[in-house]
């Protein structure tokens, strides 16, 4: 859900056993709650503070100052839709009193959440700078914005001669960014050398540094194809967090294609304390695969993923199911390409130390 802190603080309890996150509205990290969190999965308040807020602090609850006026707060519960449903928020003033909560199921809900690649990405940042103060944004960015025309408190209006340059580089932007989001050539993207399993994180860090450096290229192949940032899931610990890997590609490098059929193996005892899953996503939307399910997905949690005999789990991608292998299997689309996200709640030691890899995709 998305918070507005223009009429006061905002007090959120998270459901207990969760891994909620809270981004300011330029993606930047706020807070952890729950099990990465400092009430540490029990459940706790959490009160936001908004910019330039100069009241009383009072005891009892988790602070955290956030720069923007918006923010995202993302819930995620390993007990699922009852543990959401625990989830209470409220703005301070409303404390002795809290309103009801609200949830929409928006599973089978069609919008679209997906930034323009024309001129009208730059109007949707425009749209930003002018709700937010500016000193939400750091002056090396905001001088950036200020040289194509971008100020807070002034109209955005660039001539013709400006609208063609910034259409070009909107569409230029986009095609390098998913050039580095599913082939990057830094080595440190990929989880070892040889394989096509790539990590959402390079660096280790939540802020992208390296060497006291900005890793430019590992921020576009994270934030253009995924969204939430927290440190959880940059540097997560042992049993704690969270881990990602994806890849576009079958063994013999070639683009996964929804008309074919694949298999991909989990070794015996998968490293993960809470669950695993595997979801697929288009990689045109970055969103999950449009199917007839609206959960094109398959986890450990559900209890009905069939084992091998030796432990190991096979996992089957494409249009129909293979015969007896309907458990374990999600359908692709003719004609689309896609990509499978591997997850691991509370990653355990062998997935760090490398001991325990997904098998590449091969084509069946």
């Amino acid at each position: 859900m998305f918070i507005d802190l223009r009429d006061g603080p905002v007090v959120i309890e998270p459901p207990t056993e969760s891994l909620c996150v809270v981004d300011d509205f330029w993606f930047r990290y706020v807070a952890d709650m729950g099990i990465a969190g400092p009430d540490g999965e029990k459940g706790g308040r959490y009160l936001f503070l908004p910019p330039g807020y100069d009241g009383p602090e009072p005891d009892g609850y988790f602070v955290h100052r956030t720069p923007t006026f918006t923010n995202w707060a993302v819930f995620r519960a390993l007990g699922g839709v009852e543990a959401i449903k625990q989830t209470r928020v409220h703005r301070l003033a409303e404390a002795a009193d809290p309103p009801e909560m609200a949830f929409v199921n928006v599973a089978d809900k069609r919008f679209n959440t997906v930034h323009a690649n024309d001129i009208s990405f730059f109007e949707e940042v425009d749209e930003l700078v002018q709700e937010e103060p500016p000193e939400s944004l750091d002056p090396e960015r905001a001088g950036q914005l200020a040289a194509i025309g971008i100020r807070h408190g002034s109209p955005f209006a660039p001539d013709e001669r400006l609208r063609g340059i910034l259409d070009t580089a909107a569409r230029t932007a986009a095609g390098i960014s998913r050039a580095l989001v599913y082939f990057p050539r830094e080595p440190a993207s990929f989880l070892t050398e040889g394989s096509s399993w790539k990590q959402a994180f390079v660096g280790g860090s939540y802020e992208f540094l390296h060497d006291h450096a900005r890793l430019l290229d590992a921020r576009t192949q994270f934030h253009y194809f995924a969204t939430v940032i927290t440190p959880a899931m940059a540097h997560a610990q042992v049993g704690a967090g969270s881990a990602y890997a994806y890849t576009a590609e079958d063994g013999q490098g070639r683009i996964l294609d929804g008309g074919k059929h694949y298999r991909l193996t989990l070794p015996p005892n998968p490293p993960a304390k809470n669950f695993w899953s595997v979801d697929l996503y288009d990689t045109q939307t970055r969103s999950l695969l449009q199917t007839d399910n609206p959960y094109p997905s398959l986890a450990s949690l559900t209890g009905t993923v069939a084992l091998e005999p030796d432990g190991s789990t096979v996992l089957w991608f494409g249009p129909t199911p293979p015969a007896g292998q309907e458990t374990n299997w999600i359908r692709t689309v003719p004609n689309k390409s896609w990509f499978p996200m591997l997850r691991l709640y509370g990653p355990l030691q062998p997935w760090f130390d490398g001991a325990w890899m997904p098998s590449e995709l091969t084509e069946v």
